[in-house]
């Protein structure tokens, strides 16, 4: 799961990655002549199986006794806080709930812990579904499996329903989902990321969903715990978005969430909030286009570009930390690597990598046309992997090379912020 997000300056950072909730263990299926071991295994799974259908069943149909009925019974502290949770989500507008189990990784007797993964989807708004690792210990009574204990897998996370009562503002465009924060907030946000969608679509004219899912936490540390991260690395990003990159393997992307930090995202004029959500509504329609062969200076290039090309701001406004180098005789000698993202760095040379890829992106709208960027940008994306993937995208889309193209963006920086 990439996440990307920007600083309450309304730069972005590049943050760490995190595991999109993919399958830990592949599940075998016995066959005629396997242990019986293996068969009991197998067996295992369907009967949890079976008891965690029962459960997705219960959660659609907002049937607190038949969730409750999944549990152990004498779990008294488990049934309070998945009644709490049940009722959590009581407003959000759910297409589906399903659970897969993608391995038993311990089995003694009546006792057994699962890897399952959860699989939901929003109503409205999402066309695949958001994916969450849980580990579940469970008890044989019978022959019925019950879920004793339920927390999120290694190196997941919990989800927002888990944090408190979800309240639900909807928009035009935007589904907002808070917990703890004043609904006059969350239906500003509604109405900014509505106001970027329209935009972010006349920059990226591909088909995309056009409509996104915006989390708001009640404060960093919650946001934090969404992302399964330190809060020290989000005290200062206004926002990211989570999701599944690229569609060169078989497997389509999974769902994004826009993540906003209360705190940061306040901190900032309408102008920042403006950016930073058009921002990333980009990252949410590009994502399919987006691939492990795409640098982070062309997708960040290019959603800094589509939030900035509606603004009236000048160039060394937009990139004050470039402009400054670029002033001072250090024009860039090339295009930032993925390294110099890094949030762990120099901010003065984050910005300017930002700024830097903004301005590759500008260069190429201004003089090849918006049409041939998004072409590019989506050519790339298409490779099969990073080595080649930009030389021949520059050469079959802009009919130039990586050495002219790098030449003609040094000139450009000099011209427009020298």
């Amino acid at each position: 799961m990439a996440v990307r997000g920007r600083d309450a300056r309304g730069r972005r950072p590049r943050l760490p990655r995190h595991a999109a909730g993919l399958a830990l263990a592949v599940l075998l299926t016995a066959s005629a002549c396997a242990a019986p071991a293996d068969a009991d295994t197998t067996l295992t799974v369907r009967e949890i199986d079976a008891t965690l259908e029962r459960r997705a069943a219960a959660v659609l149909a907002r049937d607190p006794a038949g969730y409750l009925d999944a549990l152990a019974p004498d779990a008294a502290k488990l049934r309070a806080a998945q009644r709490t949770e049940l009722a959590n989500l009581a407003d959000v507008p759910l297409k589906s709930w399903a659970y897969e189990v993608k391995g038993i990784t311990e089995e003694d007797g009546d006792w057994a812990t699962a890897e399952v993964e959860l699989r939901y989807r929003i109503d409205g708004y999402d066309t695949a579904p958001v994916a969450a690792r849980r580990t579940l210990e469970l008890m044989r009574d019978g022959e019925r499996w019950y879920v004793s204990a339920d927390r999120p897998a290694k190196g997941a996370s919990d989800q927002l329903w888990h944090q408190g009562e979800v309240e639900v503002v909807r928009g035009a465009h935007s589904l907002v989902l808070g917990v703890g924060r004043p609904e006059e907030e969350l239906r500003q946000i509604a109405d900014t990321v509505d106001l970027a969608v329209p935009a972010v679509s006349d920059a990226w004219p591909q088909p995309w969903a056009r409509r996104v899912v915006v989390h708001v936490p009640d404060s960093v540390e919650s946001m934090a715990g969404l992302l399964g991260s330190p809060e020290t690395s989000y005290r200062g990003i206004a926002a990211v978005t989570t999701g599944e990159a690229g569609t060169t393997g078989k497997r389509p992307a999974l769902a994004d969430r826009v993540i906003v930090n209360p705190q940061a995202y306040a901190s900032l004029g309408s102008f920042g909030q403006r950016v930073v959500l058009t921002h990333e509504t980009t990252h949410v329609a590009t994502r399919t286009s987006t691939s492990t062969a795409t640098p982070v200076w062309l997708s960040e290039g290019f959603a800094d570009w589509a939030a900035y090309r509606g603004e009236d701001r000048t160039p060394d406004l937009i990139a004050p930390e470039l402009t400054g180098a670029v002033r001072a005789g250090d024009v860039p000698a090339g295009l930032p690597d993925d390294k110099d993202f890094g949030f762990d760095g120099d901010p003065a040379e984050l910005a300017r990598a930002y700024e830097s890829a903004w301005m590759a992106c500008e260069l190429i709208a201004e003089r090849w046309g918006k049409e041939k960027l998004t072409a590019f940008y989506a050519a790339v994306g298409a490779h099969p992997g990073r080595d080649g993937a930009v030389e021949q995208a520059m050469g079959s889309v802009l009919d130039t090379t990586p050495e002219e193209f790098t030449a003609d963006w040094r000139d450009y920086l000099s011209a427009r912020l020298g």
